[in-house]
């Protein structure tokens, strides 16, 4: 455990005093903003699953209402998503040109996606569509808390842009900077990123979330096995940019292996778990699984259910390979 935990493995043993304060301060709000984005993710899934149910019934005009009643909902995940974008940039290992161009282009989207919420509330209620600022669904304070969310990330938007103003002379997030990707692997990268992080946002609210929705009493194993999976699904996240991004350059070209064999194990392992569970009980998916994947189950296909199961085992073959690579390539 020392091997991989020792304080000298990572960036930050190297930060001064002043740098260590402030990634404390952005780590935190790291993950503050992940675990608001995979709430709010998650309430407009179930959003979303409403109005898929309109339309696949033949209720477009009901789908069109539920849309615009709820449009809110689903701005609150984009704000949540990019406040998470935006303190990821200040957190990341890159450079202070790239750092500083990503803060401006997500504070700037976050007072955008801010500034139509709160517009969006008014001209609702004014035209009647709401009948009251508080309708009490499908939050108890539903649309003000749309609106107070949203002021309280105009005035983050806001801050990010002042504070980026009165950078001219000095750099904004002074820490060491890792290897870039290289650039034709760029695209291939962003893409398979935000596949993952999906898959995490969604992995950790189903994981507490399916919890409570879930009969305790029924399907017991099949439950307990698609929890198990959910929770791999975030952690994996977690442990790659919470610890492995932070390793020096050193060790994170010694640590890739050792760790991709332990995620690989762990992901094979949940794996086998849940298809285990599920050949014991197969009605459980159509019986509990729309609780915790409803667009998966309102369409009778568990392709949703299979990406979140499987995709740790994916993600961690990935790395196994390009692990057993380097390690041939440093030989």
């Amino acid at each position: 455990m020392k091997k991989f935990f020792a304080r000298s493995n990572f960036r930050s043993y190297s930060f001064n005093k002043k740098q260590k304060i402030q990634y404390y301060v952005v780590f935190s709000l790291l993950i503050l903003f992940f675990i608001l984005s995979s709430f709010t993710f998650f309430n407009a899934l179930y959003c979303f699953v409403n109005e898929l149910g309109s339309i696949v019934s033949g209720s477009l005009d009901v789908a069109l209402r539920d849309f615009t009643r709820s449009l809110p909902v689903i701005l609150s995940f984009l704000m949540s998503l990019w406040a998470l974008l935006l303190f990821h940039a200040l957190y990341r290992n890159v450079s202070d040109e790239k750092r500083i161009k990503s803060l401006k282009k997500n504070g700037i989207t976050l007072i955008c996606f801010a500034s139509f919420t709160i517009l969006y509330v008014i001209i609702m209620r004014f035209t009647g569509k709401y009948v009251s600022l508080v309708e009490g669904s499908p939050s108890a304070i539903y649309p003000l808390d749309s609106v107070l969310y949203s002021l309280i990330y105009l005035a983050l938007g806001i801050y990010i842009l002042i504070y980026l103003k009165k950078l001219q002379d000095k750099k904004p997030y002074l820490v060491p900077t890792n290897d870039n990707i290289v650039k034709r692997n760029r695209v291939m990268y962003d893409i398979a990123l935000s596949i993952w992080l999906i898959v995490a946002l969604y992995s950790f609210s189903a994981f507490f979330i399916g919890g409570l929705i879930m009969n305790a009493k029924e399907h017991l194993f099949y439950r307990i096995a698609l929890m198990l999976c959910s929770f791999v699904g975030f952690v994996f996240l977690a442990f790659w940019e919470l610890y492995y991004n932070n390793l020096n350059n050193e060790k994170r070209k010694e640590l890739l292996l050792p760790l991709s064999i332990i995620g690989t194990a762990s992901s094979l392992i949940t794996s086998v778990i849940y298809i285990i569970a599920l050949s014991l009980d197969k009605y459980a998916p159509s019986n509990i699984g729309f609780g915790v994947l409803p667009i998966t189950f309102a369409a009778s296909i568990n392709l949703g259910e299979l990406i979140v199961v499987f995709a740790p085992l994916i993600i961690s073959l990935v790395i196994l390979i390009n692990g057993i690579v380097s390690k041939v390539k440093n030989k």
